[in-house]
């Protein structure tokens, strides 16, 4: 009989109230009848419910680790918390009768089957088609747009940041929603943000508003001239197709899984850990993040998982929820860049973390200061890349100097922990940690050039030992 872990069913449920209704109606013995295929492929089952008849539920796991749900209830939730109650009954190992798979559901197996095979059939070497022409003039337009944010920093550089207040702000704002226009929603972000900062600045005269704002309008030129260069040599060229370039992405680009694997950024049957995970809210995008820093415990790479939520479409978008046991990805994509890679999946199976997918996993944890900042410092001088690395660190101590916290390598070389400006802070909470878990461990840290100290620091995420992981954040 399939095995089933309660953090699988959260994962798949549309939200955490889905979750507690179908566990309820588990445990209120909701169901009178249940069936299940010998290949244990298919389950189903008759659920009491408020209509007059039973509900009828199933799930079909001819896709492992990713599922696919049906109920004859009139839920608009998908799936249900009928279907959801259904694997809470797997999970608990109740009695299931066998039986055939009925024949609507071989029916939709072999649809499901014919629409893939067409859909392979219709890449070329492997790649999805490419309407040429629709992304030439794509292209063509995006330019245009490029050219137009040029004028825009050109001006407001002659002018002084200064000058950006008042009417001028509607100026800026007009020109951030003319972007979208030219599909160019990443420069769009970064002008939004440029705006917010300018008010917060007008607002409380900080100082650091100022310095956000002058770093942005760095990181906008220097988008607008790679992007410019790039734009180009795929027009000179004739290479309109996707590639592994960054700036796609950065340009306002939206990656689809089938563009990233046909592009060989994938990996099969990858066993991840989460490690830590928040959820912040982005004023510049008007969406909430739900964000999650994951290892491999094959390679040791940190790699960052992100779902979006707009505001407006929050009803529609399920939030991400932290993640305590191991998934096992079939088909895990890598987006491009570097440093900590965003990854992606649309099904996975969970289980316990154990003690050797711990210890695999501290196996690739770095443990010479001096060499993991250099790796830092080579990948934060982009300009565009994120002003910090992720990385596993296996630490000799961890201690406080005053009012400081100080984390020690094995040779006694030093580093300063820190909370990077705008994010949660996770050092104070060392003091909650028993004494042996700042000896001799390994923690996930974010490490960040701090400004005002003009060096290194290191914000410690969760500290890992070979029998657990206790995260300091989410």
């Amino acid at each position: 009989m399939r095995k089933i872990s309660e953090q699988s069913i959260t994962v798949l449920g549309p939200n955490a109230a889905a979750v507690s209704n179908g566990r309820k109606i588990s445990q209120k013995g909701g169901f009178v009848k249940r069936f299940r295929s010998e290949d244990d492929t298919f389950y189903m089952g008759e659920c009491k419910g408020s209509g007059k008849s039973n509900y009828i539920t199933s799930a079909d796991f001819i896709e492992e680790g990713n599922p696919v749900f049906r109920c004859s209830c009139p839920s608009r939730q998908f799936p249900c918390k009928h279907s959801l109650a259904l694997l809470f009954e797997i999970s608990q190992e109740k009695e299931f009768e066998l039986c055939e798979i009925p024949e609507d559901i071989l029916k939709k197996r072999q649809k499901k089957e014919a629409r893939a095979a067409k859909s392979a059939g219709e890449k070329k070497e492997g790649r999805p088609k490419v309407n040429k022409a629709a992304r030439t003039k794509k292209i063509k337009k995006q330019l245009e747009g490029l050219r137009l944010t040029e004028e825009m920093m050109g001006s407001l550089l002659q002018a002084g940041l200064g000058t950006m207040g008042g009417s001028s702000i509607k100026t800026y704002r007009d020109l951030a929603k003319q972007l979208g226009d030219y599909y160019l929603a990443g420069p769009q972000l970064y002008v939004n943000r440029l705006i917010l900062e300018i008010e917060a600045f007008q607002k409380d005269g900080e100082n650091f508003h100022y310095k956000e704002a002058i770093h942005i309008l760095v990181q906008l030129r220097a988008l607008v001239k790679k992007a410019d260069a790039y734009l180009k040599e795929k027009l000179d060229k004739e290479e309109v197709g996707d590639d592994e370039s960054f700036l796609y992405e950065e340009l306002g680009g939206i990656w689809k899984l089938d563009q990233l694997k046909a592009l060989g950024l994938k990996k099969e049957n990858a066993r991840l850990l989460q490690l830590s995970f928040q959820v912040v809210y982005d004023e510049a995008r008007k969406e909430f993040i739900d964000t999650g820093w994951w290892a491999d415990v094959e390679t040791g790479e940190v790699s960052v998982s992100r779902n979006y939520r707009p505001i407006k479409a929050m009803k529609y978008i399920k939030q991400e929820d932290t993640v305590f046991e191991s998934a096992l990805i079939p088909a895990l994509a890598y987006y491009p860049g570097e440093g900590n890679r965003r990854i992606r999946w649309e099904g996975a199976e969970y289980s316990p973390v154990t003690e050797e997918q711990l210890a695999n996993l501290l196996e690739h944890a770095h443990k010479s200061l001096p060499a993991a900042v250099k790796l830092v410092k080579n990948q934060i001088k982009n300009t565009l890349s994120d002003n910090f690395v992720a990385q596993l660190f296996s630490f000799g101590r961890i201690g406080r100097i005053g009012e400081d916290y100080v984390m020690e390598d094995l040779e006694g070389n030093t580093i300063l922990l820190e909370d990077m400006p705008g994010m949660e802070g996770t050092v104070g909470r060392l003091s909650m940690l028993e004494p042996s878990l700042l000896e001799g461990r390994t923690v996930l840290g974010a490490f960040f050039y701090e400004e005002e100290k003009r060096r290194i620091c290191v914000q410690p995420y969760s500290i890992l030992s070979n029998e657990k992981i206790v995260r300091l954040l989410y």
